[in-house]
């Protein structure tokens, strides 16, 4: 069932940016998974964020610049925006652990990574198949579940930090780190939210 009318250029934008988002969400992944090569991984997310931010301002310019738009004008402002912020988080995480000059990656951390991997794949999918309503809705479900399941994880993870007699230093650097894991997933929910919302205006 098609949800939506056609307009290729703003859904290829669409799709080109959720795949932004697993790109580098499977970057961080690589980079907890390697930390010996953590600058190389955070540069490349960087590089990432950048062209995120590129596609991000082309869609807001062919927005003003377009007579009709195939969803509603804050529907897509608002959709480009959360995907946007999704990349800028996982570069926000990848650049605090090359500050912090993280050398070894904690369980919890890299655990994180994998739900947050999910997350961006069920989006990019989501995504990419906009005009199927069930699709979308099927594939926010999961996201949902991905950010319950972060949650709990986050939790774990920050109250291991402070059992025992923790490092305050240690403390400091994975608490936030382990923070902006956890926005990136609450964002994930974020993208879910507006893509579910798009779904039910147009079914």
């Amino acid at each position: 069932m098609r949800l939506i009318p056609r307009d290729t250029a703003f859904f290829e934008m669409f799709s080109d940016l959720a795949k932004h988002a697993t790109t580098s969400a499977t970057l961080l992944h690589q980079l907890f998974a390697d930390p010996a090569h953590l600058e190389r991984f955070a540069a490349e997310i960087k590089e990432v964020e950048h062209q995120a931010d590129d596609i991000t301002r082309d869609v807001i310019n062919r927005i003003d610049k377009s007579f009709v738009t195939p969803i509603d004008r804050e529907d897509i402002h608002l959709l480009v925006s959360q995907l946007d912020n999704v990349v800028d988080l996982i570069d926000g995480t990848a650049r605090r652990a090359a500050m912090f000059h993280i050398t070894e990656i904690k369980e919890p951390a890299k655990r994180l990574c994998d739900v947050l991997l999910e997350a961006t794949r069920s989006i990019e999918s989501a995504v990419m198949n906009m005009r199927d309503s069930k699709h979308v809705v099927m594939r926010g479900r999961e996201i949902k579940l991905k950010e319950e399941e972060g949650d709990a994880l986050y939790h774990q993870a920050v109250g291991a930090l402070f059992a025992g007699a923790p490092d305050p230093l240690e403390v400091i650097k994975w608490k936030e780190l382990y923070d902006t894991l956890e926005k990136a997933l609450d964002q994930c929910e974020d993208v879910a939210n507006v893509l579910e919302s798009i779904a039910l205006k147009h079914a």
